[in-house]
């Protein structure tokens, strides 16, 4: 369902792509969209998830069925308050966002006015979005994956149709489409609630910022509103600077950006989201054999997915970005050119960010907070600075522009990662598996095999821009396919087997 999300979510950027291009009013779209987008992150798939899921965890283990109802009214009561007056107050406060989140946009004052007109449009999103978030960790905790995963999906069909309404009726494309964000949101949230209702778990909103389980969650969230988050505050960090960079680069940074979240969301927002609830419940019935076992098969597994993603879009980035978004018209060579060089920044921090998504349960699964904060502190402080050293050098040969944000955001992500990684270790909740040499070697040589076939299928194609759409396509899935054969083939020869995928339960 994760995958049929994220498939809808590259058809609706290509769409995008088409009908708002890469100039100032998609910038504008693009910052006002990210604000909203970015806290729907921290709640649906961040802090207040990796909060609440183990204190929910902890109430159906130790607690009766009218203990969690009453959990879950009051969470969504009060939740449903703070963010309600989040919203209102950021409606109010939008030349103040986008100021402080596009300050370069300063400069021209219609692309400031715009901003400030879509920020106060798609702003609303957020709270339906984090609303539906909570129904859908509820849903996940008892098992209930495949609706959550599926529910993105309406943002991407809702946008895809103010995209084509737009055009149908020459509305502003950038007014059109914040308006479909707007109402995607609302949907999203009225979609999940017959299932939620099915498990007898429906919430009855009920302010209760008292109630123990309430307070629990807020003590956990408040520093994981930073810790599990880091990487898209540096990516929000990074639309910041971006504004004061040339026309697009906004644009550019989001286009390729895109394609990095595709595996990412697929895969790694999948197994985090898969693992945390067992990882949770595996901690309150104090197993830590079994934890480090699931913490050891989320690593495997976002692996096998991560590496050869990274060779792949490192190799295909300019036939992806041509095939999926260049038309010669809103999106031409040099916007290509542009998002080719941010997309193979970003992709290289692509292991890490997918590592992230498991590593950090492990933490919040114990209710440790604390720890990711630092880590993420750590990691945003090197982000930044990188920014400086690879955007504003002092001699403009090393000066990479947009794609020394791309750069940055990916070595801060190894360094979070890294972090993670050794505070696991360190305290003993987390050893590799020992066959991790033998997966290794027979990764190694897939994504070897994987790289020549793509290498070699990449040279029967002189000029993917000189090609229409459909044979660009058909060319690209022949790449990708010799490349899946490899790759598959060279993991079966490695001793590799399905088998080897599945958790252990023990």
């Amino acid at each position: 369902m994760t995958g049929l999300s994220r498939v809808a979510g590259l058809v609706r950027d290509m769409v995008l792509a088409r009908v708002l291009g890469a100039d100032a009013l998609a910038d504008a779209f693009f910052v006002a969209f990210k604000l909203p987008n970015f806290l729907r992150r921290l709640f649906a798939e961040g802090a207040f998830s990796q909060a609440f899921v183990p204190v929910l965890a902890e109430y159906r283990e130790r607690g009766s069925h009218a203990a969690v109802r009453e959990l879950l009214d009051r969470v969504a009561g009060t939740l449903g308050m703070a963010l309600l007056g989040l919203t209102l107050l950021a409606t109010l406060g939008a030349p103040l966002l986008a100021w402080l989140f596009a300050p370069g946009f300063a400069a021209d004052p219609e692309q400031f006015a715009a901003t400030i007109e879509l920020i106060r449009i798609t702003f609303p999103y957020l709270l339906f979005i984090s609303l539906a978030g909570f129904v859908g960790s509820v849903l996940n905790s008892y098992d209930r994956f495949a609706i959550p995963a599926f529910t993105p999906i309406w943002l991407n069909l809702s946008m895809i149709a103010a995209a084509l309404f737009a055009v149908a009726h020459a509305y502003s494309p950038a007014h059109a489409l914040a308006w479909g964000v707007f109402a995607a949101g609302a949907i999203q949230l009225v979609f999940q609630l017959p299932f939620v209702a099915r498990i007898e778990l429906l919430p009855r909103p009920r302010p209760g910022w008292h109630h123990p389980g309430v307070r629990r969650v807020l003590k956990l969230m408040a520093p994981a509103l930073f810790g599990v988050s880091v990487s898209q505050i540096n990516l929000l960090l990074d639309t910041v600077i971006a504004s004061f960079l040339p026309e697009g680069s906004v644009s550019w940074l989001y286009y390729s950006d895109r394609l990095v979240e595709l595996p990412l969301g697929v895969f790694g927002v999948a197994a985090a989201t898969v693992i945390l609830p067992r990882l949770s419940r595996l901690h309150s019935g104090a197993a830590p054999a079994q934890f480090r076992q699931t913490l050891d098969w989320g690593l495997r597994f976002v692996l096998l997915i991560a590496v050869p993603a990274t060779v792949a879009l490192v190799i295909l980035a300019a036939p992806v970005l041509t095939t999926l978004f260049y038309d010669g018209d809103r999106i031409d060579r040099h916007d290509i050119a542009m998002a080719v060089a941010s997309l193979r920044a970003f992709v290289l921090g692509l292991i890490a960010f997918m590592c992230i998504k498991v590593l950090a349960s492990g933490y919040f699964a114990r209710q440790d907070t604390r720890t990711p904060v630092v880590i993420g502190i750590t990691a945003m402080v090197v982000n930044m600075g990188l920014n400086l050293l690879l955007v504003f050098p002092l001699h403009h040969y090393f000066r990479l522009g947009h794609a020394g944000l791309a750069l940055s955001t990916a070595l801060a992500a190894w360094v979070n990662a890294g972090l993670l990684l050794r505070g696991l270790w360190r305290a003993e909740v987390y050893r590799p598996g020992r066959d991790w040499l033998r997966f290794g070697g027979a990764l190694t040589g897939a994504n070897l095999a994987m790289a020549a076939a793509l290498l070699g299928a990449l040279a029967l194609v002189d000029d993917w821009t000189a090609l229409a759409f459909l044979p660009r396509a058909a060319a690209l899935a022949g790449c990708c396919g010799a490349g899946l054969v490899a790759y598959v083939a060279g993991l079966w020869l490695g001793g590799f087997r399905v088998r080897h995928l599945r958790l252990q339960q023990r």
